[in-house]
């Protein structure tokens, strides 16, 4: 888990009292092919904290590997910090990746917010990572040379005058060029030319930073609401102009224009981000982390489709996280190590079993080859709070930083195959129907203090998913602040939930 000073602090448009359904997603109508205009072929990766992972054996990490490679990931960005323990797991990392035989590959991540990096024998231990996995066979490379990011780091001189001189002396110079190095600097985009880089990684694309409780506020404001009582049309003006800003590409934008007046030794990649969520809540006793990001509107799925629809501007896209447990967005199962998350995450999956990770191979496959795959079972996958965003309790954190911004509503994709009738429930005698087609639809419904979600799908008179997780209730009442998701899954040929 690292801290994200630089990353501005968003939530959630408050009390949208009417959530629509939104139309059914198309197939993806585009015929490219599954390679960049250059030849090199797109991937998705995911982003793995090994901080989380002390505990992990070798099978462990296999299991983990054959999960991804099932969910359509080709490589484990690997996060890496500077326990004692790390390198060792590393090496058993790229083990498994070996023994797995599914060709899934591997790439370090350097934190360097925790790395030290004031001297040049401080560049040499990242150096000496590079080095030790550049001629392994599940080492990801690109453009044919071995891949190499971070996490910050754009403040790293490594005893030189500047970070960017630092960078290119006493990293990729003592690389001797071989290194395919996409860092994640949080700088302006116009100065990537100061670098010696070969790509950029945008971290923060995958959710719209940009939306702020004031900001939110704004745009009510400039639809004649207010952040309450809003109801049919003017709850649509509202959703519109915040489903325009969860699928704006303006800082993929801006960092594609940056890294263009970058002078690479060959191809240049611009990655981009894609993730579900964003809560955490530290007090001043820890991390001192207490703030969310907008993550509403089918965030994920939201934002798979703005990459889709734009396939041919983003070269490699990352998935934050696969097991970031301390900031929500992971989409892998809950095991190993947390960072003192357990109050909002215990209970809380994200994985194949219930949801979010089932749903990345549809997408990830979409993105890779320019065309939605053929759904070939109907599945139902929804998530919501588990207590009003408006909810009090004394947890001695308090309310994370732009909780304001939330909406109360129970969110839903629903993989169709054909026509059906989707029903959402929130309490006895509430609820919504919906007649959806075949493809990717995205609904949603209010929530009911005290209540429940229940969904179901109705093909031909026959119900074919009846979903009403265990362990959900809408509590108004919470013991602590908790803005994670809660989410659940089920598809025609299964009983997961």
């Amino acid at each position: 888990m690292r801290s994200f000073a630089l990353a501005a602090t968003l939530g959630l448009c408050a009390s949208l009292s009417a959530a629509l359904p939104s139309k059914p997603h198309s197939p993806f109508a585009h015929k490219h092919k599954a390679v960049k205009r250059d030849g090199t072929p797109k991937a998705v990766f995911a982003h793995f904290m090994m901080g989380n992972a002390y505990p992990y054996t070798t099978q462990d990490f296999q299991d983990d590997i054959e999960l991804a490679h099932a969910s359509g990931i080709d490589a484990f960005a690997v996060n890496m910090g500077t326990d004692d323990w790390q390198p060792d797991h590393l090496d058993s990392f790229y083990q498994a990746a070996a023994n797995s035989g599914t060709g899934f590959q591997l790439f370090p991540s350097f934190d360097m917010s925790v790395f030290p990096c004031g001297s040049a024998d401080n560049a040499q231990t990242l150096v000496n990572y590079v080095n030790q996995y550049s001629g392994h066979p599940n080492q990801f490379k690109y453009d044919g040379r071995p891949l190499a990011s971070t996490f910050s780091g754009e403040s790293c001189s490594f005893g030189q005058g500047s970070a960017a001189q630092g960078w290119k002396s006493q990293f990729v110079d003592a690389l001797g060029g071989n290194v395919y190095f996409v860092p994640a600097f949080f700088v302006d985009p116009s100065t990537f030319n100061q670098y010696s880089i070969d790509g950029i990684y945008n971290w923060n694309a995958g959710w719209p930073i940009q939306l702020t409780t004031s900001l939110v506020q704004s745009l009510l404001g400039s639809t004649g609401l207010k952040l309450t009582g809003l109801v049919s049309s003017a709850a649509s003006a509202a959703s519109n102009a915040l489903v325009s800003q969860v699928t704006s590409i303006d800082s993929d934008t801006q960092y594609i224009n940056g890294l263009s007046s970058v002078n690479a030794q060959g191809a240049k990649a611009y990655m981009t981000s894609v993730s579900p969520w964003f809560f955490t809540h530290y007090g001043p006793d820890t991390y001192n982390k207490n703030w969310v990001y907008y993550s509403d509107d089918q965030l994920y799925a939201t934002r798979w489709d703005t990459i889709i629809a734009n396939r041919d501007k983003f070269d490699l896209v990352e998935i934050n996280t696969w097991n970031d447990y301390g900031e929500s967005h992971y989409i892998a199962p809950v095991k190993g190590d947390q960072p003192n998350s357990q109050a909002w995450v215990d209970g809380f999956a994200h994985d194949a079993d219930v949801g979010w990770l089932d749903m990345t191979n549809y997408y990830a496959t979409a993105y890779k080859t320019g065309n939605y795959p053929e759904i070939t079972e109907d599945k139902l996958y929804m998530w919501a709070r588990p207590h009003p965003k408006d909810a009090n309790s004394a947890d001695g954190v308090g309310k994370p930083t732009n909780f304001e911004m939330f909406q109360d509503t129970l969110w839903a994709v629903y993989f169709a195959t054909a026509p059906a009738t989707v029903t959402l429930s929130t309490a006895d005698g509430v609820t919504q129907s919906f007649n959806v087609q075949a493809g990717a639809n995205k609904l949603s419904t209010q929530l009911t203090p005290g209540g429940y979600m229940h969904g179901t799908v109705v093909r031909n008179g026959q119900t074919i998913i009846d979903l009403k997780p265990d362990g959900y209730t809408f509590n108004p009442n919470p013991p602590s602040y908790n803005y994670n998701a809660f989410v659940a899954f089920q598809g025609a040929n299964s009983t997961s939930s």
